[in-house]
């Protein structure tokens, strides 16, 4: 039987066990208060996904819209993947600052941050970090660092 990827958000989460249905819907609704105007929220890359527009942003090196925050179901955590702190060295402070401050382990890669619940995070810095980049910032970081990669 072959599986289908969930192309719309209701889909995506009605598919999740109720407890990791409940995490994620919690985190989405801090996302969606903090998020920068600007950014639209979609699926994409089997995530919800909150991403620049490719009208706004069209020269991505891989021609898929400019990723900002994903939230994602994994097989035993869910993902936050704030792009912003992983392209900005002062974000990544903050946010590894902040978790400190709250007494919270940050369990993150270079952009994922995994959790099994929201206890587990540190939400107003998520909220602040999120609410750092408006669009216009956003893909200037994005059209510096492919720059640099060029050359």
């Amino acid at each position: 039987m072959r599986r289908t990827t969930p192309t719309t958000i209701s889909g995506y989460l009605a598919r999740l066990p109720p407890d990791v249905r409940a995490t994620l819907t919690r985190v989405r609704r801090l996302i969606k208060r903090h998020l920068p105007a600007g950014y639209r929220e979609t699926m994409n890359w089997g995530a919800i996904t909150y991403e620049v527009p490719l009208r706004r942003y069209p020269d991505t090196y891989n021609g898929q819209p400019l990723c900002y925050v994903a939230l994602a179901a994994q097989k035993h955590y869910a993902s936050l993947y704030l792009m912003g702190a992983y392209g900005d060295a002062g974000l990544r402070r903050r946010l590894q600052e902040g978790f400190r401050r709250a007494g919270k382990r940050l369990n993150m890669g270079k952009s994922c941050i995994r959790f099994r619940q929201v206890d587990d995070l540190a939400l107003d810095v998520i909220g602040a970090v999120v609410a750092a980049l408006p669009v216009s910032t956003y893909v200037a970081i994005a059209q510096s660092a492919r720059t640099r990669r060029r050359r």
